[in-house]
């Protein structure tokens, strides 16, 4: 059993576990269950409704038992779906019983979807039915000419099975909240329905409606109806406002599982099995094909042409080329060789490769950008938290007011049957399921959506942060810039003819090295040799800081190539090194412009010079317009020298004066800050280690976005993660974002402006029962379709 916790203690999560809750109807229900689960002690809880779902985090060990019974002392059932233990100390019992960091093999096997697909199944059955029979109770209860004698008594024996086992869901709802003295928008419709019948079934039964040959006008406002000598039937009303709810019910349950189809594609893109590899003591190869759960870190496995890649790893042997376009989007394959990382879910579109695993199971990249969606789906935006409050109180006040219209309407001395139809529409015309249904379809769809492009929203409340960004701070390596230095172009005094010499004998000399600039080099030269294979060199030696050294075979004549700073080269007695001469020139020249640039020399002379730069993404000056046309300027942070800085800016539109050059990790803390004390909302855009301090300071009074090529310690402290390496992404985050809030804001009007419209309408005798219950499904319906909308977002 959980133990008591100081309630004035800080939260510090150590768990989390996912219930998948059924009978959940309305807003009122997803309050009861919250506040059940929030009162055992350990336990933060958020319930969702277009999920059905329920995310807890733990601070202690809570058995699954206690959160079970939380939920049934609410009046509902909920299994658990997902626990995982985050403390980095072993973990307590219950939870290693439940697979610590990782899902239990029945959470695993269960298909968590079918509870929903029975539900749906089970409303289209009742819906058929109801519907079957109520067309004619309807008909004869609508039309007078074809009321035979003793119609009304056909009608009950129709109606009856409709407004019990019909509204069958709605009535165990409310006795369901009733038991636990609740309320919920089930109890408004049980008591609309219940009340119609019992109405009715006296009338027939008692009140002399039954007389064989009596016939009855149906009007559309009741008022006008209140004269007749026989009390009124409303069967046909009972009738039809269970079928349109029941109507309404089950489209809702359609909308939603169309809602979800994102995250459940993305989650299910991993493989099943995979063929494991071991190796015997001799070094023998054998291959076994494994389910996906069997393999651990550590392990081998082989990925063949058109296979997804398994798990996430780093290739050992082999080279391909990865469409990584199921995770991120991106539409271009990927090459991987010996050393390169590659996600599971991705496909393997070349030859074959040998990986190493090295995260399994929820660790993998497919697994926490669905722990991401879900989390963000099962959370509330602020907005959202407006409507939870008023639907706690909005069914009690709702029957107040219709005892009060009843009341009212008989102290003005109206006939019984007319105050008693002004109250039941009340009831019905009130149920506000729109409302409970307003912020969690939009965020489904909206969430789900931004995963399909590649975008990880870690929470709804960022939602209410990308409407008021003004100001956005890019990190420029790796976020503006590709993060590699390129060969720019070789300088030479010679001309063109003499650079291709120069950067064979340099990429040559510098094929021993693994500095990024001698990579950048040697794969320039590769490159430049059209698949002809590099001079042989031989001595290779690397001077710390200042250049390398290495023997290379220039057509048949041993070299002395040497490559690195020219003062270095003076040093070592190389003419045409010194800083009045031309290749030093062209050295200086470069490196004022913002690039890196190196000189290679040999026989004792200055040959060229060769400039590498950090170019930038194709796709950045795009981003960057697109970010100036929702209305907010970008700002350029980097560590690199001013020149460098500003020659990138100038490339993608951003003003020199919202450029911050060569500033320390530590200080772009501090940019951020800035800016914030000027009153701007910022966010900010980056990749490294060193920009997490920045992304977490944004992310408390704005936003902060991490690329998802970049580290984990970064998208750790971001609020949405880029997972394409391409900053167009961002501009569409922002964009799905501030949609998604729009969508839930119409949502919620439409739902409090139905409410607040047709409830004076009812209470004057202004509107049947039977047309209140089609509008109130219909606006239901029209919530979910409009959320639906986000699946066009882009």
């Amino acid at each position: 059993m959980s133990t008591a916790t100081d309630p004035t203690a800080p939260f510090v999560p150590l768990g989390e576990a996912d219930l998948a809750v059924e009978g959940m109807t309305c807003a009122s229900c997803v309050n009861r269950v919250e506040k059940k689960l929030n009162k055992v002690p350990g336990v933060r809880a958020t319930v969702n409704l277009a999920t059905e779902s329920a995310h807890v985090d733990l601070a202690q060990d809570v058995p699954d038992a206690d959160l079970l019974a939380a939920v049934e002392a609410a009046g509902y059932t909920a299994h658990v779906t997902r626990r995982r233990t985050t403390a980095p100390e072993p973990a307590p019992a219950a939870a290693r019983d439940a697979g610590a960091g990782s899902e239990t093999a029945a959470a695993r096997d269960a298909d968590t979807s079918a509870p929903a697909d029975r539900r749906a199944a089970d409303l289209r059955r009742r819906l058929i039915v109801s519907a079957v029979l109520t067309v004619p109770v309807t008909v004869l209860s609508m039309v007078p000419a074809l009321q035979f004698p003793g119609w009304q008594w056909l009608v009950l024996v129709l109606a009856l099975p409709v407004v019990t086992w019909g509204a069958w869901p709605f009535h165990t709802s409310a006795l369901r909240a009733a038991r636990h003295g609740a309320s919920t928008m089930d109890t408004l419709v049980a008591l609309g329905v219940g009340a119609a019948s019992l109405w009715s079934l006296w009338a027939i039964t008692l009140g002399g409606a039954g007389e064989i040959g009596l016939r009855m006008q149906f009007s559309l406002f009741p008022a006008q109806g209140a004269m007749h000598a026989a009390p009124e039937m409303y069967f046909e009303t009972a009738a039809v406002v269970t079928t349109f709810l029941l109507a309404g019910r089950y489209a809702e349950s359609r909308s939603r599982r169309r809602a979800g189809d994102a995250l459940r594609a993305l989650l299910s893109l991993g493989a099943k099995d995979v063929a494991r590899v071991t190796r015997d003591a001799q070094g023998h190869r054998t291959e076994t094909r494994v389910p996906i759960d069997a393999l651990a870190v550590g392990d081998l496995f082989v990925v063949r042409p058109g296979e997804k890649v398994a798990t996430d790893g780093v290739v050992v042997e082999g080279r391909s080329a990865v469409d990584t376009s199921l995770l991120t989007g991106e539409p271009v394959p990927v090459d991987v060789g010996p050393g390169d990382e590659v996600a599971g879910a991705t496909v393997n579109t070349a030859g074959n490769l040998l990986v190493r695993a090295t995260r399994v199971g929820e660790e993998t990249t497919l697994a926490q950008i669905g722990r991401l969606v879900t989390q963000a789906q099962t959370g509330k935006a602020p907005v959202q938290r407006l409507a939870d409050r008023i639907s706690a109180v909005f069914v009690p006040i709702v029957i107040v007011l219709a005892l009060a219209t009843l009341a009212a309407w008989l102290l003005l001395g109206n006939p019984v049957q007319s105050a008693f139809t002004a109250a039941v529409a009340v009831l019905i015309i009130a149920c506000p399921c729109a409302l409970g249904l307003a912020t969690p379809t939009a965020l489904l769809v909206g969430t789900g959506r931004a995963a399909q492009l590649g975008i990880l929203i870690k929470g709804p409340e960022i939602l209410e942060s990308t409407r008021q960004v003004d100001t956005i701070v890019l990190d420029k390596t790796g976020t503006v810039t590709e993060g590699r230095m390129r060969l720019a172009e070789v300088l030479t005094p010679a001309g063109d003819d003499h650079a291709a010499h120069v950067l064979r004998l340099a990429g040559a000399a510098e094929a021993g090295s693994e500095h990024p600039i001698a990579r950048a080099v040697t794969e320039a030269a590769r490159a430049a040799q059209d698949g002809s294979p590099l001079p042989r060199s031989t001595d290779f030696s690397n001077h710390a800081g200042q250049g390398v050294s290495a023997t290379v075979d220039d057509g048949g004549t041993p070299r002395l190539v040497l490559v690195g700073r020219p003062s270095w080269l003076a040093a070592q007695g190389v003419v045409g090194a010194a800083p009045e001469d031309a290749v030093t020139r062209e050295h200086r020249a470069a490196e004022r412009d913002g690039a890196t640039a190196v000189v290679a020399a040999w026989d004792g002379r200055a040959r060229g010079a060769l400039t590498l730069r950090d170019e930038v993404k194709d796709t950045s000056p795009e981003a960057i317009a697109q970010l100036r046309t929702l209305g907010i300027t970008p700002y350029l942070l980097t560590g690199d020298n001013r020149a460098a800085a500003e020659r990138v800016a100038t490339r993608v539109g951003i003003a020199p004066d919202h450029v911050v050059a060569e500033v320390l990790p530590e200080q772009k803390l501090d940019v951020v800050t800035d800016l914030q004390a000027q009153g701007k909302v910022v966010a900010m855009v980056g990749d490294g280690v060193n920009d997490a301090a920045a992304l977490a300071q944004a992310g408390r009074r704005g936003l902060g976005l991490a690329m998802g090529t970049g580290t984990d310690v970064a998208i750790e402290a971001s609020d949405i993660t880029l997972v394409r390496g391409d900053l167009r992404a961002a501009p569409t985050a922002i964009r799905i974002s501030r949609r998604t809030l729009r969508i839930i804001k119409e949502n919620l009007f439409w739902a409090f402006a139905y409410n607040v419209a047709a409830i004076p309408l009812a209470a004057l005798g202004l509107l049947n029962p039977m047309i209140a219950g089609a509008a109130m499904a219909a606006s239901s319906v029209i919530v979910v379709t409009n959320s639906l909308r986000l699946r066009r977002a882009g």
